[in-house]
């Protein structure tokens, strides 16, 4: 059993940075690829990145490359999500999420899930 809790999420000016903070309660931390996932009001769940179980192989969807970054620390059971230069169009609830031994995806379904942290860039 794996819990997450998300953190970090708040009101921010286009073009400001924010980082999302995920810490996950439970054993084996390291046995599962890890993902941030968004969801705004009316629009469809959306990929964000996602992180291998070793953190060496890193992913992430169109719209953020360049601009997020994901890190982890198995050390300390958390994942990390740096966001800057943000935009009005990240807006969003910010899920994380995580699948035993790979990485989650928009294809599968996630072992695990957060509670969500609001996001808010104003332009």
């Amino acid at each position: 059993q794996v819990q997450l809790v998300e953190s970090g999420g708040g009101l921010v000016q286009a073009g400001g940075s924010l980082r999302l903070s995920c810490a996950g309660s439970g054993r084996a931390f390291d046995n599962y690829g890890m993902g941030w996932f968004r969801q705004a009001p009316g629009k469809e769940r959306e990929f964000v990145a996602a992180i291998s179980r070793d953190g060496r192989s890193t992913y992430y969807g169109d719209s953020v490359k360049g601009r997020f970054t994901i890190s982890r620390d198995n050390a300390k059971n958390t994942v990390n999500l740096q966001m800057n230069s943000l935009k009005p169009e990240d807006t969003a609830v910010y899920y994380c999420e995580a699948r035993f031994l790979v990485i989650p995806t928009m294809s599968g379904r996630s072992d695990y899930r957060g509670q969500g942290t609001q996001v808010t860039v104003s332009s």
